[in-house]
């Protein structure tokens, strides 16, 4: 399919500046994309690239500086005149209508009619919106209800509004943070396609590897401002990350000398409701980070909620410490001492409206509560305690978190299970969203809590992560461990040959 688009697109942005009470978003920042080139913008979470792409999709107005579409000096820009321009961004936190099926989302306000009462003409729509989804070789058709789609397949949805207009510059945020591998490499070709006849593409991501692959020129943005440029045969991963946070990673994944010891948690014979004809036996010990890999799918997801008391097991068994956990309840669990870290942060981890220090201390009120009463001033202690300690970055500990960025947000869910002094720690997708900046800090995290005898047992979609941060990998697959890999064997060719048994 080729996208139907007018003539490649010329976009200058110069001397962008932003403020808001307090902060300086933006200041005198500059970018330009031509027609058939692909910009990677990359920076950690607060650098600037979601109020830059505000800007620029006509959703805020700059206090200064120009913004020039093909030679035109643009004033006054909104949503709506962005999208005529043959301007789309794809969000990455999605929005689709569940009420909807595939082809009404797609074209939802451009909408066919025939007729003289203006009725949907729905054949002539779905004509219009097959090619795009061939495009994305989705697993779903024009007709397909939305509420029935996965959050990868609502990605992809996303990106099909997006295409579905006569486009000039996409603009993807994070595009790939819910997809799968596959799905993953399907969209950087896509993503090459688009390029070749023409259409710029702005790829926002913190996966670096991804940039890599398909990026003409990276633009890098730090505290507001231009951190600077590499052009094609300049990109690469220690490179972008000098630019990023202006200093180099020389260990990006921190591997300590700490010895394993004994088994903290032990799964026999573990079944799940996901995955009733399956069983899986594993042991993780203090002191060691154990992996969990698979495709999506697999069940890694679905037996952290049975071992932390989410859903219910219904076989088999879970020692914490050699005791046997009786009931599958989240108190038990968390009396047994185990903290999970969820994959979805701000459905499950967090109450975005509470103030850090309320969501840090909430799983403590039992130990900070004296007479039925929470101890305020203990309460503000151990928040402040936690703030220094994972360093949070945050202007006060009564702002709400869902003010926060992705980054701060995770090391809050991280805080409140630490003041537990947990022996098991469940971490799902723990650095999915967040910076390269972020990322070495949860990953400097995790050995410092092995060092301290804390078993980890954590479930990551990205494999150079995998590799890079474990002591032992389960492959897992169709909700059953296919195989245990040591730190000698860890490649990625190894388990994907696992995980797809």
């Amino acid at each position: 399919m080729a996208v139907h688009q007018k003539k490649p697109i010329s976009l200058e942005l110069s001397g962008i500046t932003k403020v808001y009470p307090g902060a300086v978003a933006l200041n005198s920042v500059s970018l330009s994309i031509r027609g058939g080139e692909v910009v990677g913008l990359i920076g950690e979470n607060g650098a600037g690239k979601s109020t830059l792409m505000k800007v620029l999709t006509g959703a805020v107005a700059p206090d200064e500086g120009r913004i020039v579409i093909d030679g035109e000096d643009v004033r006054d820009l909104t949503p709506a005149r962005v999208n005529r321009r043959g301007i789309a961004l794809v969000h990455q936190e999605l929005n689709p209508f569940a009420n909807l099926d595939v082809t009404a989302n797609v074209l939802l306000g451009r909408e066919m009619r025939k007729g003289p009462f203006g009725f949907l003409d729905r054949k002539a729509m779905e004509e219009k919106v097959a090619p795009i989804l061939e495009l994305l070789d989705t697993r779903f058709g024009p007709s397909s209800s939305v509420a029935d789609l996965s959050l990868a397949d609502q990605q992809l949805l996303e990106i099909a509004r997006a295409l579905s207009i006569d486009l000039r510059l996409l603009i993807l945020d994070e595009p790939t943070s819910s997809l799968t591998i596959s799905e993953t490499r399907r969209l950087l070709e896509v993503i090459g396609r688009l390029r070749d006849q023409g259409v710029a593409v702005l790829l926002i991501t913190h996966r670096l590897a991804e940039i890599e692959a398909v990026a003409d020129r990276v633009v890098a943005l730090r505290d507001g401002c231009n951190a600077g440029e590499l052009d094609r045969d300049q990109i690469g991963k220690d490179a972008m990350v000098r630019l990023m946070i202006g200093r180099d990673v020389s260990q990006f994944y921190e591997r300590g000398d700490h010895a394993p010891g004994k088994v903290l948690l032990a799964l026999k014979g573990v079944k799940t409701q996901a995955y009733p004809d399956q069983t899986v036996d594993l042991e993780v010990r203090g002191g060691e980070i154990c992996c969990l890999a698979g495709l999506v799918g697999a069940g890694r997801t679905e037996l952290a909620r049975v071992i932390f008391g989410i859903d219910p097991i219904t076989g088999g068994a879970i020692e914490i410490d050699d005791k046997r956990l009786e009931g599958s309840s989240v108190p038990e669990a968390i009396r047994a001492g185990i903290c999970l870290v969820p994959e979805d942060r701000k459905v499950e981890g967090l109450f975005l409206d509470f103030a850090i220090t309320e969501n840090i201390v909430i799983p403590s009120h039992s130990l900070l509560s004296k007479r039925g009463f929470v101890d305020a001033p203990a309460g503000s202690a151990l928040a402040e305690k936690s703030r220094a300690r994972l360093k949070i970055k945050a202007s006060s500990l009564d702002r709400a978190v869902a003010e926060l960025s992705g980054g701060n947000q995770q090391k809050v869910v991280l805080a409140k299970w630490l003041a537990m002094n947990p022996k098991v720690i469940i971490l799902d997708e723990p650095t999915r969203g967040i910076d390269v900046g972020a990322k070495a800090e949860v990953y400097h995290l995790m050995q410092e809590l092995a060092a301290k005898g804390v078993a980890l047992l954590v479930i990551s979609s990205d494999m150079e992560e995998v590799i890079g941060i474990s002591d032992r990998v389960a492959v897992m697959s169709r909700g059953r461990v296919t195989g245990i890999l040591h730190r000698g064997a860890l490649t990625e060719e190894n388990i994907l040959q696992l995980a797809v048994e």
